[in-house]
């Protein structure tokens, strides 16, 4: 699917619905995915092991079941008691003569008798070594033998049945609300045969469903909850983020297959619980930090261990491994400008995991001699894959259309073909753009705004330049000005047209949506004033009646507004840098003077009035142009020349 594609899709359903049916598909997803351990007990315990768990209480009564290897024993001892019955066929005699077929079911079993049942209901027990076949007995009496027992079946399977019967697979029983085992228990013997039995019982068709409805209630009501708390600080702490549909999708996207697939993978590795930890969460707070901000990456990331923790079979180590695991993430990568970051963001990982989890076994038992390797292989593995995030960094920024900080060096670069050509077809709009991406990032800077996103932008602001380049002041030579040969109304299309150039251009060059906005807003709605004045000047002279007819909209930008700091710092920058071309003098109030007219006129029109920007960051901005301009336009000394 196309990004136009998607974008026409996602603007056609409404920004509520929209999000919040992306968080509840998460839910509903979760919980279709998770593991059906509700089917058995959810608990991987060891005897031996300390029980790491919440204190375990009986809900129901349940029998206690003997060890297999026990219970087989004893229904081993008691089935030598049992033989086959069988009953009188004619007449008997002293001759017991079984069909060929009979005695050979004897022999296969190992029977060493039987049990015959007179014409009386009398029963005694006859040694196999005393009953014939046909055969057996010609050759004994040299007289012809028909079979006179006969296999009484039904008698049979009674006998057999009371002796299963006798021997109970049972010994005592767990009564409802006694406690089987507290937190901090070692897991002996008995207390591992009552879990067992714990397992047994769940499998019964009404307690497993009655659990399986309380249980999956349960753990959607608490799924809910950690998805609501998620979008509640969306609401209250980033709003600006909160708004953007294409935001809360890609979070609940991210949400949903990192928790989906954890679900898969515990499934398909139900006898290796340890296997989680192979699995890299920090995924998400890397993820969500290269394309928006540390404190949301770290609230997502807590949300997602905690709907994981509802599936793992140690919830309490596994979140303490995890939340640091995170941290140490998020700090690590505070900009992912080199691909080397996220190797040694893996390394610290690594050791985060590692020194964990040593040091909670050391203060659960003492020491770690008996730990088990494997947990450190899965931690290997996963920082292996915390490499692999790069993909996805990439994957997700095509998907959504976002912007990361490599891509964002990556087309800052000036050695790019694109950037070769706008030097050469437009060397003074080029020379401008350098300035204005040196003046905004200072800027973006000074109040904590993404510093290389609008020098990124800043450089391709004016692209649109590149078509008629002599269009513009900046690029003419002396005295050539086709501009002075148009009417004023011509012109100011003329200047225009390089934002609509600009956009057209960007976007056979692939660059992003969020570089295009740039281009886009960077004059906002304001007015070509040279022109303009231009006009209502000649037409003041000539026929004063006709301004009133005078078109407003062949001077103006088609805008949009700035719709982000980011945006006004670069119509601020844009502004300033192009009036400081035509100072007299550089000294520090006329730049100030200058700086203050320029962008006072900008907020006087609202070019800023859809932006966050506080009176604070438009004064802080302001300070930093000026500071900037001071270091560009500095007083040089004049140097000697050699007399005589």
């Amino acid at each position: 699917m196309t990004n136009s594609s998607t974008k026409n899709i996602l603007s056609s359903i409404p920004a509520s619905v929209l999000k919040i049916g992306a968080l509840l598909s998460v839910v509903v997803l979760v919980v279709w995915a998770l593991p059906k351990h509700n089917q058995q007990l959810s608990y991987k315990y060891e005897e031996g092991r300390v029980w790491t768990y919440p204190t375990l209480i009986a809900e129901f009564d349940f029998p206690i079941y003997k060890p297999d290897s026990l219970y087989n024993r004893q229904l081993s001892e008691a089935m030598q008691a049992y033989a086959p019955c069988f009953v009188a066929k004619g007449s008997v005699g002293n001759m017991y003569v079984l069909s060929a077929a009979d005695m050979q079911m004897l022999i296969d079993n190992n029977y060493n008798y039987i049990h015959y049942i007179n014409r009386r209901h009398i029963s005694s027990v006859i040694p196999l070594t005393d009953i014939y076949t046909p055969r057996s007995a010609y050759e004994k009496t040299q007289k012809e033998w028909s079979p006179n027992l006969e296999f009484d079946s039904i008698t049979s399977q009674k006998l057999y049945d009371n002796i299963h019967l006798s021997v109970s697979p049972t010994e005592g029983a767990v009564l409802h609300s006694q406690t089987i085992i507290e937190y901090g228990e070692v897991v002996d013997a008995q207390t591992c045969l009552i879990l067992q039995s714990l397992e047994r019982t769940l499998k019964d068709k009404d307690i497993s469903e009655r659990h399986r409805f309380n249980s999956t209630a349960a753990t959607t009501i608490l799924i809910f909850f950690f998805i609501s708390c998620f979008a509640a600080y969306l609401i209250i702490f980033r709003k600006s983020i909160w708004q953007q549909k294409r935001a809360v999708l890609f979070f609940s996207v991210v949400t949903a297959l990192m928790t989906v697939g954890t679900a898969f993978v515990l499934r398909f590795f139900a006898s290796s619980p340890t296997v989680v930890y192979a699995i890299p969460f920090v995924w998400i707070p890397i993820l969500i930090r290269v394309f928006y901000d540390s404190r949301t990456a770290f609230i997502l990331h807590i949300t997602n261990v905690f709907v994981v923790s509802l599936m793992v079979n140690e919830p309490f180590l596994f979140i303490l491994l995890q939340i640091p695991a995170g941290m140490v993430a998020v700090v690590a990568l505070k900009d992912l400008t080199r691909r080397a970051q996220l190797a040694i963001t893996a390394v610290y990982v690594l050791i985060t995991y590692t020194v964990i989890y040593s040091l909670y076994y050391l203060m659960l038992t003492g020491t770690i001699a008996n730990v088990s390797w494997h947990p450190y292989l899965c931690f290997a593995i996963n920082a292996v894959l915390i490499i692999g995030v790069y993909t996805l960094i990439y994957i997700f920024e095509k998907m959504f259309r976002l912007l990361s900080s490599i891509t964002l060096i990556e087309l800052s670069n000036l050695n790019s073909d694109l950037m070769h050509s706008f030097a050469d077809k437009a060397p003074g709009t080029f020379q401008h753009s350098l300035q204005v991406s040196s003046l905004a990032s200072d800027a973006a800077k000074s109040i904590g705004a993404k510093a290389l996103l609008v020098r990124t932008a800043a450089l391709y602001h004016d692209i649109g330049k590149m078509t008629h380049a002599d269009n513009y002041t900046e690029n003419q030579a002396e005295g050539h000005n086709p501009l002075l040969l148009m009417t004023n109304s011509e012109a100011a299309q003329a200047v225009i047209a390089h934002v609509t150039e600009g956009v057209r251009l960007a976007r056979r060059n692939g660059l992003p949506e969020i570089i295009i906005n740039f281009i886009k807003s960077h004059h906002g709605t304001t007015l070509v004033r040279y022109f303009y004045n231009s006009e209502v000047n000649r037409l003041r002279q000539e026929n004063p009646e006709a301004e009133k007819e005078l078109n407003l909209s062949d001077y103006q930008y088609p805008g949009p507004r700035p719709a982000t700091k980011e945006e006004a710092i670069l119509m601020m920058a844009d502004a300033v840098e192009a009036r400081a071309r035509s100072l007299n003098s550089y000294t520090e109030e006329s730049l100030r003077q200058m700086v203050e007219q320029m962008v006072t006129l900008q907020m006087q029109d609202g070019q800023f009035a859809l932006t966050p920007l506080t009176f604070s960051d438009v004064e802080r901005i302001k300070q930093s142009f000026c500071e900037r301009l001071l270091s560009i336009h500095h007083h040089r000394i004049q140097y000697p020349t050699i007399k005589g």
